[in-house]
């Protein structure tokens, strides 16, 4: 079998395992000793999202320089560690809960579900890195605000999806504000709401091809460290201001739609209120505000072209 055939044949099989240890508790290499063996022949180490069998064939076609050298048959590969993503389900209705369980579950990822916010609060660092969070706002003991401000502080690169009754737009601009990446009104279709679950994730663990360092004036853009700097001043950002910078970098001096930025920032198949763009592009211009005035240095702005998007002024100097 070809590399990629057995990588897929790998990720399937653990997929399995993790399905069936997510109900009974077992661990994946109890329940797949053969599976162990078979990633012991293929390949690094590594992280995939559940089912994105294709990002490893793009990975093995694409990107075969930059493997370790066991992958590339020099040598003996090392332990492969292939798991689905880590997901901290924060809801206090029992029945919409138990669903959405079900969903995630059924979907191959592994689900903790914290029916309140102090449980997700002293959910510990030690046993579980948790990759998403999917937060309602309306818990018994802590407004899901707090809990989402104190999770993004927490944990400053996990994905935190707003999952909430909640629809009023000071409800969203406050949600955003807290640090969540993405805010979704109930009731929601199961597969809109993993369709984005997929897209927050892939952002998270894929690899650019070519990352670069954008200088545009005193700002300089590293997409490789995802640190930008106003002079020697580090630019204090959240993950999606980040992905917003860097996107506005890469083009520097260019107009660049609002159908693109939340389709290369947020999600390619986006539907309804495009407001979240809004917020964090508000949110990005206080931090460069912030830490402009900090460097004592012009601050970079980010111009608002009514009717069709944004524009970072100036002009990007691509460095590798």
């Amino acid at each position: 079998m070809g590399t990629v055939g057995s990588l897929v044949q790998v990720n399937f099989a653990y997929l399995e395992a993790e399905h069936f240890c997510s109900v009974s508790g077992r661990h994946p290499a109890d329940v797949l000793p053969s599976t162990r063996r078979l990633a012991d022949s293929v390949g690094p180490r590594t992280m995939l999202v559940a089912g994105d069998i294709l990002r490893v064939r793009h990975l093995f076609t694409t990107r075969q320089s930059a493997m370790p050298p066991g992958i590339r048959g020099a040598g003996a590969p090392p332990w492969w560690d292939v798991r689905v993503a880590e997901v901290l389900l924060v809801e206090d209705d029992e029945t919409i809960g138990r669903a959405l369980q079900a969903a995630l579950v059924h979907a191959r990822y592994r689900v903790r579900w914290c029916r309140d916010g102090r449980s997700a609060l002293s959910e510990p660092d030690s046993d579980r890195t948790v990759d998403l969070v999917v937060l309602d706002l309306g818990l018994p003991d802590v407004d899901g605000v707090d809990v989402c401000r104190a999770l993004r502080s927490r944990w400053p690169s996990v994905v935190i999806v707003i999952l909430t009754a909640r629809d009023a737009e000071i409800d969203v601009v406050v949600g955003l504000e807290a640090g969540a990446d993405d805010y979704l009104v109930k009731p929601i279709r199961s597969t809109e709401l993993l369709a984005r679950l997929r897209a927050h994730l892939r952002r998270a663990v894929s690899p650019e091809s070519a990352p670069t360092r954008h200088v545009v004036g005193d700002l300089v853009v590293d997409e490789a460290l995802r640190r930008a700097w106003l002079a020697e001043a580090e630019v204090a950002l959240r993950a999606k201001e980040f992905d917003l910078l860097a996107r506005l970098a890469r083009d520097a001096g260019v107009a660049i739609s609002r159908a693109m930025l939340m389709a290369d920032v947020w999600d390619a198949h986006w539907h309804g209120s495009t407001k979240t763009l809004d917020v964090h592009v508000a949110s990005l211009r206080r931090a460069l505000e912030r830490c402009a005035a900090q460097a004592s240095v012009k601050t970079p702005e980010v111009e608002t072209l009514r009717g069709f998007g944004y524009r970072l002024a100036g002009a990007a100097t691509p460095r590798a």
